[in-house]
This record gives structure tokens, sequence and C-alpha cells, in this order.
């Protein structure tokens, strides 16, 4: 996988997919693209309108609780989100994003700053921060995950190997 670069977004813990993907706003569900214009501005309501392409959400622990709305990594991506770094995910939002070919990295988020200029790179297995100059380890992604993120996701992965393909 590519090095990724960005400015940080920083949220807390325990944001949900009715934080990222706005319960009030569920008829959008059919216009993913205009659901995305709304993504996480329940949690932050500049979040949407002031986030540039590339750019990452930086969390706390527990990120993507709650309902296993695949909208919500959909609408995350869709935005032009880079990905998600969190402490700790909820399993079913970790999978749907790998899923659709979200990335989403465990690290220590409490090295991040709001606006901090990040450079991801999974294979180093690191974020730096080059506003301090901080290496951030990541918890590494299985082979599988990250082939499945480099072919786009789940369904693209399954498309170019003609079947779910595990080496």
């Amino acid at each position: 996988m590519e090095i990724r670069k960005g400015k940080a977004w920083k949220f807390g813990d325990e944001i949900s997919t009715d934080h990222i993907a706005p319960g009030r706003l569920f008829h959008l569900r059919t216009n993913l693209p205009e659901f995305a214009k709304h993504v996480l501005e329940d949690a932050r309501e500049d979040f949407a309108s002031g986030m540039s392409q590339g750019d990452f959400v930086v969390a706390g622990k527990n990120f993507g609780l709650g309902s296993s709305r695949e909208h919500a990594p959909q609408i995350i991506k869709l935005a032009g989100v880079n990905g998600v770094m969190a402490k700790s995910f909820a399993r079913i939002f970790f999978r749907n994003a790998i899923n659709i070919g979200l990335l989403v990295i465990e690290c220590d988020t409490d090295k991040i700053n709001e606006g901090d200029e990040l450079e991801v790179s999974l294979n180093e297995g690191v974020v730096k921060n080059k506003t301090t100059g901080e290496d951030i380890a990541i918890t590494p992604l299985p082979d599988v995950m990250i082939k499945i993120l480099n072919d786009g996701g789940l369904a693209k992965h399954i498309e170019k190997h003609g079947d779910f393909q595990l080496v």
C-alpha cells in the first residue's frame, strides 16, 4: 500500500454510527454522495464542510459503535477521507470498513493533535506525525486485509481474483 498523507481531524471516544451517519438523515441512504455531505456532522458540525480530500479522522476508543450500518464507513470513504485512526474500533464497523476499502488503523491517537500533518505507511507499520516528528506504531493488519484494501474492498478483491483469495 502506498503512503497516504493528510491532516488530522480529532474526535473523542465512543463515536457511534449515528454520529457518523445521522439517523435523522437516513432517508439519504439511497443517495450516498448526498449523505456523505453530512458525514460526522452530529459529532462535529464543521467536519463535512471543512475537511479536505485526503484528510484523516482521528478518534479515541470504540469508534463506530452502535448499529451495523454499512452506510457509516461508505460515506466516510465517499467524503474523501484517507482513513480512520482510533485507539480501538467496534468490530462490525472495522469489518465493514475493510470490506468497502476504507483504511482503518489502530494506534495511540493521543500522540496526534488537531491539524497535525500525518503520513501513513502500512508497509512500515507507522504513522509519521510530520508536525511533531513523532513516529506512532500501528497495530498490524493481516496480509489478507491489506490485499482487500489495495484492491479497493472485498467486492473488487473477489472480482479481481475470481473468488475470495487468502493468499
